[in-house]
């Protein structure tokens, strides 16, 4: 699913007004999907990677018992300390929101760069045209600062089953809150994989066998999981 202002959807390129309005177009969407005919009664998983794995946490936050369970690919609980922006700089773009909420403000490292290892699938990045490249926009920062820091605040209140999967080099989004999500989660059906020396786009940016063994991972993980779901039946 593209959300506004991201992919092939309408909106600027790049902008979130508000996050929580992405959350319940997701909510939206995939409530209908669930109610088609030849979709009702399956089991039910949110899938999210980086940003939407926020995403896929702020809609299980806000309809806790709505989905058979979650995988979660090096969501974005927090942003990593060196993305972070300093205390002064956060203050600074906080005080010119208001006056310019779309402008591409806001300093940032190469995140390409940070987020796939192989260096040939690296160059492929250049041509993914849908893809939003530029600086983040002021808005858009401080919505995912604003998000972040509130998930990572309720990571004890994530109640459903569980598959947390993170580079454990990631310095985009931060693995230390996985661990954090997989100890602090109330739900008893966790379980957390961490690739060593992996990177963030440990789906796209990894080797072919690394990708696999994690697809692997998710695959396993799922069929487990909806035959138990079956069977609980």
């Amino acid at each position: 699913m593209d959300y506004e202002g991201f992919g092939l959807s309408s909106g600027l390129h790049g902008y979130i007004n508000n996050f929580d309005s992405i959350v319940d177009d997701v909510i939206e969407h995939y409530s209908a999907v669930k109610e088609q005919p030849e979709f009702k009664g399956l089991p039910c998983f949110l899938f999210g990677e980086s940003m939407g794995g926020a995403v896929a946490l702020k809609v299980h936050l806000k309809r806790p018992n709505a989905w058979t369970g979650a995988i979660l690919v090096a969501p974005m609980c927090k942003i990593a300390a060196d993305m972070y922006p300093p205390w002064p700089v956060l203050q600074i773009l906080k005080a010119l929101v208001p006056l310019f909420p779309t402008w591409k403000l806001v300093p940032n490292k190469d995140v390409a760069g940070l987020a796939f290892r192989d260096v040939e699938k690296k160059k492929q990045t250049a041509y993914n045209v849908v893809g939003y490249g530029g600086r983040p926009r002021l808005k858009t920062a401080l919505e995912l600062v604003r998000v972040t820091d509130e998930i990572a605040a309720n990571l004890h209140k994530v109640s459903l089953p569980l598959l947390i999967l993170h580079g454990a080099a990631d310095r985009i989004t931060d693995p230390s809150i996985s661990k954090a999500l997989y100890e602090l989660a109330c739900s008893p059906d966790k379980t957390l994989h961490l690739y060593q020396d992996a990177w963030h786009c440990i789906l796209e940016g990894e080797s072919d066998e690394n990708i696999t063994q994690v697809i692997r991972d998710i695959v396993s993980w799922l069929d487990a999981h909806s035959i138990a779901e079956y069977t609980a039946r």
